[in-house]
C-alpha cells in the first residue's frame, strides 16, 4: 500500500470522528505487516479526560484483533499547523509498535513522513524495568 493511499483511508476514518466539543476531527489508520489496515477516529467526552484520541483507537482496535506487528501509521486532521500525535499516543506506539513510521496529512494533498524515533527519541520502556540496565 502506498503512503498516499494510507492517508486517504485516515482521511475516510476521519468522518466518524465524534468531536462535538473541540470541533476537531482525527482520523488514523493502522497499517499492519500483513497489510490489515485498522481505523481510528477520536472520540470525545463531555468529562474530557475520558475522550480518546484516533490514534489510540486504531491502535487498540488492532491489538484486540489479535495484530502485533505493525509498519506504518496514518493521522490526518484539517488544521492549518502541522498534526502530531499527542505524548500518550506516542507512548502506546512506542510500546507495540516500535520505530513505526507515522504518515502525518493536515491536508489531503500534504504528508510529512516521520519515525517514531524521530517524534519521541527518549522512550520509557520494558528496557526501564530491568534492573540490569
Amino acid at each position: 500500500m502506498t503512503n498516499e493511499a494510507l492517508v486517504a483511508e485516515a482521511w475516510r476514518a476521519r468522518e466518524f470522528a465524534q468531536a462535538s466539543y473541540s470541533k476537531f476531527s482525527v482520523g488514523a489508520a493502522l497499517l499492519t505487516k500483513n497489510g490489515n489496515i485498522f481505523w481510528g477516529a477520536n472520540v470525545e467526552s463531555s468529562s474530557y479526560g475520558l475522550s480518546v484520541c484516533a490514534e489510540r483507537i486504531a491502535l487498540f482496535s488492532a491489538l484486540t484483533a489479535g495484530h502485533t506487528t505493525f509498519e506504518r501509521l496514518a493521522v490526518a486532521a484539517e488544521t492549518p499547523l502541522q498534526i502530531f500525535p499527542c505524548g500518550a499516543c506516542l507512548q502506546l506506539l512506542s510500546d507495540y509498535a516500535g520505530d513505526i513510521t507515522i504518515l502525518l496529512s493536515k491536508s489531503s494533498s500534504e504528508i510529512m513522513i516521520k519515525s517514531l524515533r524521530e517524534l519521541l527519541p527518549y522512550p520509557f520502556g520494558n528496557r526501564h524495568f530491568d534492573s540490569n540496565s
